[in-house]
């Protein structure tokens, strides 16, 4: 996973809205539209970037379809502190 944190975060523009997403996730799972107001930027840039933390792992969506909430996931938790690490590098 510490390849996949890197390239999130560090390797491809982006990555400072990915690690707000992060961040804001880690305060609780939150929807897409109070996504895009809790870090201040456009509803389908977070969609967009929602899509690419899904697919890497980092996130999941919650059951219900509307409204859908997003959590950190478990194996994101477990390398938390490599994203940590990155973060601090990276700003």
């Amino acid at each position: 996973m510490e390849q996949a944190l890197w390239y999130l975060f560090a390797g491809t523009r982006g990555g400072e809205n990915r690690a707000r997403i992060v961040r804001a996730l880690s305060e609780r799972p939150r929807n897409a539209n109070r996504l895009a107001k809790a870090i201040d930027a456009d509803y389908n840039t977070v969609r967009h970037h929602l899509d690419m933390l899904e697919e890497h792992d980092v996130v999941e969506p919650g059951e219900n379809d509307y409204g859908k909430l997003y959590f950190l996931t478990d194996r994101f938790e477990r390398h938390r502190e490599e994203f940590e690490e990155i973060i601090e590098q990276v700003e």
